[in-house]
């Protein structure tokens, strides 16, 4: 965990008032250990989610009004990806028929069925 400033330098393309302004705006959830802006704490994940909004902000010239919107997508996306991730790992982990027969019923769906969900 890396403190408020910490993380500012950290990142290097960030102020402080700007980085303030993001945590206002719920677009970067810190832990807090009280209400001053030096007491929250960023995670690794904090961390990455500033560089990905400083890339968003400045390379990719995407305004204030559209970053919920954005951050909401990449949000969702990522939680997709995780789900499909614990669904892989669990069908690895069934024997050998069970994942056969799972992928032979993937092949044969259509794909409207497939994405039908």
């Amino acid at each position: 965990m890396k403190t408020f400033t910490e993380v500012v330098i950290a990142v290097g393309r960030v102020e402080q008032a700007e980085l303030a302004r993001w945590v206002e705006l719920g677009w970067i959830s810190p832990n807090r250990s009280s209400q001053a802006d030096s007491d929250l704490l960023f995670s690794d994940v904090d961390e990455a989610r500033i560089r990905m909004i400083c890339d968003l902000r400045r390379d990719m010239m995407v305004d204030e009004d559209t970053m919920p919107l954005v951050l909401s997508l990449l949000d969702q996306m990522y939680a997709l990806r995780h789900q499909m991730n614990v669904l892989t790992s669990a069908i690895r982990q069934q024997p050998g028929d069970v994942r056969h027969a799972i992928l032979e019923r993937v092949r044969a769906m259509s794909p409207r069925e497939r994405n039908s969900g």
